[in-house]
């Protein structure tokens, strides 16, 4: 069997998060009846005119620019005619040959630490479609959807594994989310992929016939989807069979991909210019303005973190990857010294309560002081790591002080050396196995000790001097 290079491009629709539609005033909020949130002019009907929100240009711009695109003085919104059961007018305003957002590239970094350039062909904006409703043999229509913005970015057929894809789309969903022209909230649809790919012997240079798996809704399923497409292709190819360009849709639950339709090309749709919009002008002074007013985006973050904070590849990316926990982190690392401590709690108990708990970072009570009390406790011995996870559950119940916490409910660690000795004299005189044990050079009999004087004192010992104790009675 042959060894098959896998061939990828990917197009992803992101929902801009501007308040109204892209060519009218209706809202654009999620989850609102169906059919509540349109008017004459996103359903089409004759003698309306659309009037392009200039919200939707901002963000566009912004998204490319986060992107590396170059932003185009001059573009056009044109008529993508197709037959639409989703979006009323039967065509829909999108861009296409005079994108506003032109090239770019983004830079990913690969497990084994190699970094790769990705290229993107363009970024353009046009109109999402409404929602069918599939059920009791019936299609119902929710029309809500009708005229949400959308930006397209388009890349390069440049990636090569699901590795490099899902890196890819986390990195493109972080910077949007930097830059804040989107939620990315892949469960409402806000964030959509859809995978181009194709199949080519080993050292060819020539593509295969590509298919396209459409609307991929989360990082799980772009993943999986294309695992399974690649294997399909190469398992038709090796049996002589003609790989169709066709449209497939991905079947999550089944972990299987069905064809849908032939695939279209450019000239099927007849792309025209829209008579009813202007095109859109911005000057070199506009895209400037837009240029100054970008964050710094995860990549150059990640960079920084490393440089200045000295931290890993892995924990660098992890707090660069959002803009919340980006400045949570730096904000905590003000009141304390122990920069690592915080990366810590952030990336593992922190993310762990979020996640358990299906809550966003926003969520969070206390503040990034308070995790820097958290962390100061434990460094002082005053709380052991075990009682700080219980401290920090009650701080997201609560968003009280960390300190205010101990205080209240006594959790304030043992480290009178006194006291303990006494607790572990009458452990080890209970147990002359375990000394025994010990003496005998068996150190997980120590774990026992430690063990026993923490439920005697309600996890308040402080482990590190009942260790020393049990070595310094034994004469250890």
């Amino acid at each position: 069997m042959k060894n098959y290079t896998m061939v990828i491009g990917l197009e992803i629709h992101c929902e801009l998060g501007t308040k109204s539609k892209i060519f009218c005033s209706c809202p654009t909020e999620f989850g609102a009846e169906e059919n509540a949130h349109v008017c004459e002019r996103c359903m089409g009907m004759p003698g309306t005119l659309p009037v392009l929100n200039k919200k939707v240009v901002e963000y566009a711009v912004k998204a490319g620019l986060s992107l590396n695109c170059k932003i185009a003085n001059y573009s056009k919104l044109d008529r993508k005619n197709y037959f639409y059961p989703d979006l009323p007018k039967a065509y829909q305003i999108s861009q296409y040959d005079q994108p506003l957002c032109i090239g770019g590239y983004l830079d990913i970094t690969k497990e084994n630490g190699e970094e790769k350039r990705i290229n993107l062909t363009r970024i353009h904006i046009e109109e999402d479609a409404g929602k069918l409703i599939h059920e009791d043999y019936q299609t119902l229509l929710d029309n809500n959807r009708c005229g949400v913005p959308l930006i397209e970015i388009v890349t390069e057929p440049e990636i090569r594994s699901a590795e490099e894809a899902l890196l890819f789309a986390e990195t493109v969903r972080n910077n949007l989310l930097t830059v804040g022209v989107s939620d990315c909230k892949m469960q409402e649809g806000s964030l959509r992929f859809d995978v181009n790919l194709s199949v080519m012997p080993e050292g060819s240079t020539e593509f295969g016939t590509r298919t396209e798996m459409k609307n991929l809704n989360s990082f799980r399923s772009l993943k999986r989807a294309i695992e399974y497409e690649y294997k399909r292709q190469v398992k038709a190819v090796e049996k002589g069979e003609r790989i169709v360009q066709e449209t497939r849709k991905w079947d999550d639950e089944k972990g299987k991909s069905f064809s849908m339709r032939s695939k279209e090309d450019a000239h099927d749709y007849r792309y025209f210019p829209d008579p009813d919009l202007v095109p859109i002008i911005l000057t070199d002074e506009e895209i400037q303005k837009y240029k100054d007013e970008m964050p710094e985006l995860p990549n150059a973050k990640k960079k920084r973190f490393i440089e200045e904070y000295k931290l890993s590849e892995y924990d660098a990316a992890f707090l660069a990857s959002s803009i919340e926990v980006g400045n949570f982190f730096e904000e905590a690392i003000k009141n304390t010294k122990n920069i690592k401590s915080v990366a810590n709690f952030l990336m593992g108990d922190i993310s762990a309560y979020l996640n358990s708990n299906e809550l966003e970072f926003s969520d969070i009570k206390f503040t990034p002081n308070n995790l820097a009390k958290l962390v100061d406790l434990v460094d002082k011995g005053d709380i052991n790591l075990s009682t700080a996870k219980k401290v920090l559950n009650e701080m997201f119940e609560s968003g009280k002080d960390a300190v205010e916490i101990v205080e209240e409910k006594g959790l304030k660690q043992m480290n009178d050396t006194g006291e303990i000795k006494a607790i572990v004299e009458k452990i080890l005189n209970d147990n002359p196995q375990v000394v025994e044990d010990l003496k005998g050079g068996k150190k997980k009999a120590g774990g026992f000790v430690v063990g026993q004087v923490m439920r005697q004192t309600k996890g308040k010992a402080n482990p590190g001097i009942v260790n020393q104790l049990i070595n310094e009675i034994l004469g250890l």
